[in-house]
């Protein structure tokens, strides 16, 4: 069962901004340092060529942000080929709704277009994930940058 109350911030994201504290945060679990790979698109949505390029453009723009935000290791990097799939299966699903329309014949007359509730569902485990890799804007205001030492590598500079 989950603990209540909010998500702990990462580890380093707490060090980064000065609020970690021994007493109530620990480090975690540490993972090696190692980037994470990149998936092979084609071999998790096979025969789909505009939405393994719509997952490769996702993983292109957030992962190295990630990298250095939260420090996401290759052993994590599940969570964000999942973010990356449900992003480019949303964008699939938005496009067959603007083709096809919200409503569709059948043998049974009109119904509601199936990319509606496969869309609710997606977006729900999106929403999820973005939460969980501290991409929504509410976890992104959250962020506060390092305040103190002038250095040029400094990630907010």
């Amino acid at each position: 069962m989950a603990a209540p109350g909010r998500k702990p911030k990462p580890h380093l994201a707490a060090v980064r901004e000065g609020t970690f504290r021994p007493d109530k945060q620990t480090e975690g679990a540490r993972f090696a340092p190692v980037d994470p790979v990149e998936p092979a698109w084609s071999d998790l949505l096979p025969g789909e060529d505009d939405v393994q390029a719509k997952a490769a453009e996702v993983w292109a723009r957030t992962v190295p942000a990630l990298i250095v935000s939260a420090g996401l290791t290759n052993a994590q990097r599940e969570t964000a080929v999942e973010y990356c799939l449900a992003a480019a299966r949303i964008w699939q699903g938005e496009r067959a709704l603007s083709r096809d329309g919200m409503v569709v014949e059948t043998e049974r007359g009109l119904v509601k277009h199936p990319w509606t509730t496969i869309l609710n569902a997606y977006r729900a485990h999106f929403r999820s994930l973005t939460g969980e890799l501290g991409l929504s804007p509410s976890s992104a205001a959250r962020i506060s940058p390092p305040t103190g030492a002038d250095d040029d590598d400094d990630v907010f500079d």
